[in-house]
């Protein structure tokens, strides 16, 4: 079953710069080719735009084998789909990033298969060596019971039931099986070895949380922990440091607390709602309680451990702009706010430009707008656009426009090149004193630097005190600073020493 595994192309670069991650579908990316598909050359074509951005990071999408657009059903672990080109195409991504200092993560879809996947059309027959790899519905079996993740459990073939928690097409790996978790750790390690610097893990909790009734369970949470903290330390015995994100959608602290340490950082979905509620309601409402809240229960489940990875938005959810209405001043309030926090902050490709697009899912994946003019060479046409942006919402427009939200993402991204604290500091509550203005410390030790956001389309002043004096980086309006009292034109992010 396992392949030889080949010495990584290059060493990976220390954790540097900005800690900004950038998600990309590669379909949707850049064309090499020709055949109006995004590519893995086409991911190094562009590694030049992502490092002038500052990313330090970059989370492709899943690059295996599949049969269907979007690469969440694999047939194949260990190659590339073809579409997206070669292995060889895959390790020069790898050591051109590197050289970069820029790392690789890439999505590892583990919680099941393709229906097409090999191991499943040989697990139908019930004498197959990889029977068990998958989950069979018994004579006692609720074949009508619902699945955690909303769609119906139990899916027919050939006249029996298998579990299949996200539509038939996915079956889910019976991780009960010692041979699934052996060949899950080795994939993982395969890739390691090839150069990447660790995972998003998808669907972590359905591991084990398959049906709705597993759900909440404390069976369900220890085997979900024990599985994750096998995985993690198989990767570890390769890289030491591998980074470890997981899609973890719980709806409270308490659940999501149990995996913190197995998983090392997981997408912070309520604080990435509330960004966007505050942002465009131009009102804290809550923001501050939810995010002191938040890194005190890291703190305590998990201590150094963990590292938080917010975000605004992904290849799942409606984007941002179109969240916020298309408010521009809004767009840009919820990018400050996601930059100034603790963590690994995620991009999802074209929020930067401000692409428009709403579910269902394949309208949140649309092509990357390279160009003012579309269909010009090397953009992707893998689908045509659901939204009508003009030529200025690209790449090409926004590079030469100081003011555009592209310069605006750059410039906050750079910030955190520029002020250490930003990256590495920890998280201090500051009461602004006003519902319109949200403020904080990023701190260690005894430095310290204050950030101050006004939330609003009015001009707002504070009291902050002596104790910062100096600022230091601003986007939106010329704040001002005297006496302790600090006045923010609207829309304006500050931080100061």
């Amino acid at each position: 079953m396992a392949l030889p595994l080949h010495a990584a192309p290059s060493e990976a670069p220390p954790s540097q710069g900005s800690g900004v991650w950038y998600e990309i579908f590669v379909r949707a990316w850049y064309d090499t080719n020709g055949d109006g598909i995004g590519d893995l050359n086409g991911v190094t074509a562009k590694l030049d735009y992502l490092q002038s951005l500052g990313v330090s990071g970059i989370w492709l999408m899943p690059i295996n084998p599949s049969p269907s657009y979007h690469g969440y059903d694999i047939t194949d672990y260990r190659d590339i789909l073809p579409q997206y080109g070669t292995m060889g195409d895959f390790e020069r991504l790898v050591q051109e990033a590197h050289k970069r200092n820029i790392q690789i993560i890439m999505d590892l879809v583990i919680n099941h298969t393709s229906d097409q996947h090999p191991w499943f059309v040989s697990a139908l027959d019930p004498k197959s060596p990889y029977r068990h790899w998958y989950t069979w519905a018994g004579p006692a079996t609720d074949i009508n019971a619902p699945a955690a993740a909303g769609d119906r459990a139990w899916h027919a073939k050939n006249g029996q039931y298998y579990l299949s928690g996200f539509t038939g097409a996915m079956p889910d790996l019976n991780f009960d099986e010692p041979a699934v978790r052996h060949e899950m750790v080795d994939v993982g390690q395969f890739w390691l070895r090839k150069g990447v610097d660790g995972f998003r893990l998808d669907a972590a909790r359905h591991i084990y949380d398959d049906l709705k009734s597993d759900t909440g369970k404390p069976e369900t949470v220890r085997k979900n922990v024990v599985w994750w903290t096998e995985f993690r330390q198989g990767m570890q015995r390769v890289r030491p440091d591998v980074y470890l994100v997981g899609e973890v959608m719980q709806p409270s602290m308490s659940d999501l607390a149990p995996y913190l340490k197995p998983l090392g950082s997981v997408f912070n979905f309520p604080v990435a709602a509330q960004l966007i509620k505050s942002a465009g309601s131009e009102k804290v409402d809550g923001l501050d309680t939810l995010l002191s809240d938040t890194y005190r229960s890291y703190a305590q489940a998990a201590g150094d451990a963990f590292v938080d990875s917010p975000f605004l938005s992904n290849h799942d959810q409606d984007r941002v702009l179109s969240q916020l209405g298309g408010n521009l001043d809004h767009m840009r309030v919820a990018a400050a706010l996601l930059m100034t926090l603790p963590g690994r902050p995620f991009v999802y490709y074209g929020e930067e430009i401000g692409m428009l697009g709403k579910k269902p899912d394949a309208n949140v994946r649309e092509p990357m707008r390279w160009s003012r003019e579309p269909g010009v060479e090397g953009e992707s046409r893998w689908k045509a656009s659901s939204v009508k942006q003009g030529g200025e919402v690209s790449v090409q427009a926004e590079e030469a426009n100081a003011a555009s939200l592209l310069a605006t993402y750059r410039t906050l991204i750079h910030w955190r090149i520029e002020q250490p604290l930003l990256r590495d500091g920890e998280f201090r509550a500051v009461e602004s004193g006003n519902a319109r203005v949200l403020t904080f410390e990023r701190a260690e030790g005894a430095r310290s630097v204050l950030v101050a956001h006004n939330l609003s389309g009015k001009a707002q002043t504070i009291k902050i005190g002596k104790a910062h004096a100096s600022m230091q980086l601003h986007v939106g309006g010329n704040a001002s600073l005297a006496n302790g009292a600090l006045t923010l034109p609207p829309y304006t992010s500050v931080v100061i020493q």
